[in-house]
């Protein structure tokens, strides 16, 4: 009888170490999915790739953004050329307008404008506060809402853009 005792609790222990080896796998893979690669393994991932085209390239002078300072409910606007960066007036905040694509479309990994025809306008723009990157990425003329900069005090948007001469 204690040999079957011990049979039966030995089967026990090894069926709960398989369960909680198991489970214990289970959420390494899941961790490795949602983060880093698991060790020996390469990530490569598709980094993004902006292309001006010729026909759109010089075509454009600046791009002008509303700033909506959420806290104090007020909205200002600032001008800014294509590849310039200026700091807004009355605030720690800089803004750099890396592209501007009249057309953009994503073709695969690229980012470019199918025409210089302002039909789905975007501005590529780097923002910091204080030294600080707030927002990193496109904002949409059309569609203000996609992909919009996530900040508690500040909304930005793409409200202008003019032709250079």
């Amino acid at each position: 009888m204690a040999r079957n005792l011990f049979l039966l609790l030995s089967s026990v222990m090894v069926c709960l170490l398989a369960v909680v080896s198991g489970c214990s796998r289970k959420e390494e893979v899941q961790n490795n999915q949602q983060g880093a690669a698991p060790a020996g393994d390469t990530v490569i991932r598709k980094q993004t790739e902006v292309t001006v085209p010729d026909t759109v390239k010089g075509k454009w002078k600046s791009v002008k953004i509303s700033i909506t300072d959420k806290e104090h409910n007020k909205e200002a606007f600032v001008v800014i050329e294509i590849g310039k960066t200026v700091k807004v007036s009355g605030t720690n905040l800089v803004i750099k307008v890396e592209n501007f694509l009249p057309h953009f479309i994503m073709e695969g990994t690229t980012l470019t404008s199918s025409s210089n025809a302002p039909k789905n306008p975007a501005a590529q723009v780097l923002i910091t506060e204080n030294g600080n990157e707030i927002f990193k990425g496109w904002l949409f003329s059309l569609y203000p809402n996609t992909h919009a900069a996530q900040n508690s005090r500040y909304g930005f948007g793409l409200v202008d853009f003019t032709p250079a001469k």
